[in-house]
């Protein structure tokens, strides 16, 4: 018999314009699979549509949209047992860019029929499910700003665009950044806390690899004074992620930790997995080794993130300090 695939297609997703994308996905899919879709729409999300194809048992739901979708639909699959496949097609596509699964739509497919399941980390940030990464800052604020439009329109551009315009308005802020061994204090203008984070995700490449399954978070802290700063550091956070390397500017810090709390001041715009989240304290804890993806296996680069270290030096008004017991 053959394999059963349950699809969450969320139609709204990258720049389609009709449903000409989503008969193609299908298609595609039928040549290996027994396929069972549900789309997404205002009345139904991804969660509630992967939580209804879930009672049909498949042997894997897939989904096909941008990271918020991705998200959901990992969201509820945690604990089931029923590996998530990835089909990208929204503006980013982090998730599946940072697991490696390819962004052409034929060489998905074609890992969801062959690929085997592979067992990674998920998270929990201020109570959701996160998969992906959260920002406090600048980069929160950015995505915040894009509208919907320019997203169809420009792609990734879009995003572009409005981190230029809130590069003029640049001001660093007061975090305190709690583990369960230390707090560091200092001004940034943009911290990430990532569980999964493709290289082109530049601001949470403080360490030398981001490894979606090594049991623990990866924080990057950017702290920026002027456009050239910011300039600077993303060029030097390209290169090193590149090279497999950690950052050594004295402007960028990375620390990894099981658990961790952000507190800005002022409070800082919020992003988790893609969606924008009220301004406030913001709290992620690794859940590890939680979720099945069909995805290619680890790279041989991928370190496990105790063995990166911590680099906070250089940081401005860097305080640090152990952890009350």
């Amino acid at each position: 018999m053959r394999r059963r695939a349950a699809l969450v297609l969320n139609p709204a997703a990258g720049r389609a314009t009709d449903d000409a994308d989503g008969r193609a996905i299908v298609a595609a899919l039928s040549e290996h699979f027994e396929v069972i879709v549900a789309h997404t729409c205002r009345e139904k999300d991804a969660d509630a549509c992967a939580r209804e194809v879930l009672a049909s048992r498949p042997d894997l739901v897939v989904a096909a949209g941008g990271d918020g979708t991705v998200s959901m639909v990992g969201a509820a699959l945690i604990g089931t047992g029923v590996p998530l496949g990835i089909i990208p097609r929204g503006t980013s596509n982090s998730i599946g860019g940072g697991l490696g699964v390819p962004s052409a739509m034929e060489e998905a497919v074609a890992l969801l029929a062959t690929g085997e399941p592979r067992l990674v980390d998920t998270a929990r940030a201020n109570g959701r499910v996160m998969l992906l990464h959260a920002s406090v800052g600048f980069h929160a604020a950015a995505v915040a700003g894009t509208p919907r439009d320019a997203k169809n329109r420009w792609g990734v551009l879009a995003y572009l665009r409005e981190g230029l315009v809130n590069l003029a308005e640049l001001k660093q802020f007061h975090v305190e950044i709690t583990t369960p061994r230390e707090v560091v204090r200092c001004r940034a203008v943009n911290v990430t806390v990532a569980n999964v984070a493709p290289a082109k995700t530049v601001l949470a490449q403080g360490p030398a690899a981001v490894v979606p399954d090594d049991g623990s978070l990866d924080v990057t802290i950017v702290a920026a004074e002027t456009l050239a700063d910011v300039v600077l550091a993303g060029v030097h956070l390209l290169r090193t992620a590149a090279q497999g390397e950690a950052a050594t500017r004295d402007n960028v810090g990375y620390l990894a930790a099981r658990k961790v709390r952000i507190e800005a001041d002022p409070p800082q715009p919020l992003l988790v997995d893609g969606e924008v989240m009220p301004a406030g304290a913001l709290e992620v804890e690794c859940v590890p080794q939680s979720l099945y993806v069909i995805a290619p296996p680890p790279s041989p680069v991928e370190a496990p993130s105790d063995a990166v270290g911590t680099k906070v030096e250089g940081l401005p008004d860097l305080e640090v300090a152990p952890r009350a017991s």
